[in-house]
């Protein structure tokens, strides 16, 4: 789904910045111009980014959890 209809960003978009290292909305709004424009998109992408966040912080944790 678009996110930001100001620069055409969509949600996949914005996952694949979090899976590349972008971790704050300023970061997202330097690299795709995200909440830089009316800002109506900032709170949905902030979401994004948060899920994103957490569920590689889960899957790094039960990596690290299970025995060599």
């Amino acid at each position: 789904m678009y996110v930001c209809l100001c620069h055409g960003v969509t949600d996949r978009q914005i996952r694949q910045a979090a899976e590349e290292g972008c971790r704050s909305m300023r970061q997202l709004g330097k690299e795709m111009g995200v909440g830089r424009q009316c800002g109506r998109c900032a709170a949905t992408a902030r979401e994004i980014l948060r899920e994103c966040q957490t569920e590689e912080h889960m899957t790094l944790a039960g990596m690290l959890a299970q025995p060599a």
